[in-house]
């Protein structure tokens, strides 16, 4: 430890070294929350005026809008590293060491107690509140192992400390705490007012140095159980999260999370064209709003996920049985995300067994904006004409991009379509098939073409 006062190094609190570090950051203008997408001006400003007054969180919002993403962000906003009493269980530092071993250790060496250095992420912990949460999984029990060995019952080394103590110096958190029974809850009183825990019967104070973060689903409040009032008053800060309020979050969000582990396929990575991942996201947004959704569950943000990375997996298919090089998502690919999802929205009751309509509904409707969006004022009187002169186009999710191309033949204003999707010059087989099947489902949609729909086959012109 000689060494340690001789770097100069200064002690701090979490809390304080929280406060500092966000401080620092927000003088550089430096991204505080890595990977949060749709907070900034809502979210994000709360959680900062928390963590610089010192305030232990709770968020509270539906499920899939991120919280437990947001919590373990807080992680980057530690020290990389941090000194602590080498062996201690707890974390003491070994500036003010609090427990019965570091304090025999330091009166009995002083200034020579060993140090050892951890990092950051190794000073986060989490647990899932589930009903069959004990006291001693949070904060500790007797260990009969250590009593076996020939140490007193009513020595305290041989208590064996739970998750809390051993984040002590660093940031725990409960996820879904309603779900942890009011018994449990009263544990975490305490932690969260006095800075310390209790293990049973033992005279035993050690004052704990830590953030405590929990998350819930307010639904849970009346379906699972509920956050006893004490522990509610003792969280300094309550924080509201929420879906993401515009449709350009909600599109950064799916390119940010709808991520494949394509390395290594011998197809590569499939290209999703923007206006498809657009779909998904108006299609979520759509979902979420819809009066036949119970609106108290909410629809997480994992279902935009799921769906792309579903549609962008249609197009893997196809590529692997028909040949394709470069495998490219199309309209056609769309069907499949409706199986895929339909295990994650909650329907209201009287809804039961049209799940699959109202979402196949919903989806023509995503498709209809995106169409008028993206290809508003673009002349397709070219491709209409197509039809009326040459007859039907069938396509389907086995029809190779170079296949539907041939059979529907050169296109007058197929550049302009390209152009308004933003892939203006581009020569791929695929994005140009993906632009037409977007301006011959818009066609349809808007009562223009007709289309006629049969297993594993789409006919337009029929």
């Amino acid at each position: 430890m000689s060494g340690l006062r001789a770097s100069g190094h200064v002690y701090r609190s979490v809390r304080t070294e929280l406060r500092d570090n966000l401080l620092t950051r927000l003088a550089a203008g430096e991204n505080r929350f890595p990977g949060i997408v749709g907070f900034d001006d809502t979210v994000l400003p709360q959680v900062e005026r928390a963590l610089l007054a010192g305030h232990d969180i709770v968020f509270l919002g539906e499920r899939g809008q991120g919280k437990t993403r947001l919590i373990r962000t807080l992680v980057g906003l530690l020290d990389e590293w941090s000194p602590v009493v080498a062996g201690c269980e707890i974390n003491d530092h070994p500036y003010a060491p609090v427990c019965g071993r570091c304090r025999a250790l330091h009166a009995e060496v002083g200034d020579e107690l060993p140090v050892a250095w951890r990092h950051r992420d190794d000073r986060f912990g989490e647990k899932l509140a589930t009903p069959d949460t004990s006291v001693g999984d949070l904060i500790g029990d007797v260990d009969p192992v250590k009593v076996a060995e020939g140490r007193t019952l009513g020595d305290p080394e041989t208590v064996h400390y739970g998750l809390v103590p051993r984040c002590n110096r660093g940031i725990f958190s409960v996820n879904e705490l309603p779900d942890l029974a009011e018994r449990i809850q009263v544990a975490l009183l305490n932690v969260l007012e006095e800075r310390d825990i209790q293990v049973r019967g033992y005279l035993l104070r050690l004052p704990m140095d830590l953030l405590l973060v929990a998350s819930a689903n307010p639904e849970d409040y009346t379906n699972r159980g509920r956050i006893i009032t004490p522990l509610k008053d003792r969280f300094g800060a309550e924080v509201r999260t929420h879906y993401p309020l515009r449709l350009d979050d909600e599109l950064r969000l799916i390119r940010q999370e709808a991520v494949l582990a394509w390395e290594g396929s011998p197809l590569g990575a499939p290209a999703l064209p923007d206006h498809l991942i657009e779909i998904v996201a108006r299609f979520t947004r759509l979902v979420r709003d819809a009066p036949q959704v119970d609106q108290r569950s909410g629809v997480s943000a994992r279902l935009a996920v799921a769906a792309a990375e579903t549609v962008a997996a249609s197009a893997v298919r196809r590529a692997a049985l028909t040949g394709e090089d470069v495998p490219t998502a199309r309209v056609v690919d769309l069907g499949s995300i409706v199986p895929a999802v339909r295990g994650k929205v909650e329907f209201e009751a009287l809804e039961e067994g049209r799940e699959d309509e109202i979402l196949t509904h919903l989806l023509r409707r995503a498709i209809a904006e995106t169409f008028r969006a993206r290809l508003a004022g673009t002349d397709l009187a070219g491709l209409q004409k197509r039809f009326d002169a040459d007859g039907p186009v069938e396509t389907g999710d086995l029809v190779p991009a170079a296949e539907l191309l041939r059979r529907v033949g050169p296109v007058p204003g197929l550049a302009g379509m390209l152009t308004k999707l933003g892939v203006d010059g581009a020569e791929s087989p695929g994005l140009a098939a993906a632009a037409l099947e977007l301006a011959m489902e818009g066609l349809h949609l808007n009562r223009r073409l007709a289309k006629e729909e049969l297993p594993g086959r789409t006919v337009y012109g029929g």
